[in-house]
């Protein structure tokens, strides 16, 4: 069982129990995340498919470190015949997430 969840503009395919590294998020460790924006949604008996996101579909997550820094990226900038140099740097930040459960929600009935 698997799912393809939307989280700030990149989709990401997770499972219960798997660890996924998104874009930075203000939360502590432990907090708890929740994700309605589910396009694709896998089991043994079906799949479903959202136009554009699978209707009463979550997906739940804890924080299990709030910081995470990739490796330091080298920019250098170089125009030939003018003496132009610039060397910098960038280093992206992500937050470790845990899946902890996928489910659907039930529907409330109307009375």
């Amino acid at each position: 069982m698997y799912a393809i969840i939307d989280i700030g503009g990149k989709s990401y395919k997770v499972a219960k129990d798997a660890e996924v590294l998104i874009d930075l998020r203000e939360a502590k460790e432990g907090d708890k995340l929740s994700f309605e924006t589910v396009t694709l949604f896998r089991d043994d008996k079906e799949i479903k498919v959202g136009q554009p996101y699978v209707a009463k579909m979550k997906v739940e997550a804890k924080v299990v470190d709030p910081l995470v820094k990739d490796d330091k990226k080298t920019v250098f900038k170089y125009k030939n015949k003018t003496n132009y140099r610039v060397k910098t740097g960038h280093r992206q930040k992500y937050t470790l997430i845990k899946i902890t459960d996928i489910k659907a929600e039930k529907a409330v009935k109307a009375e």
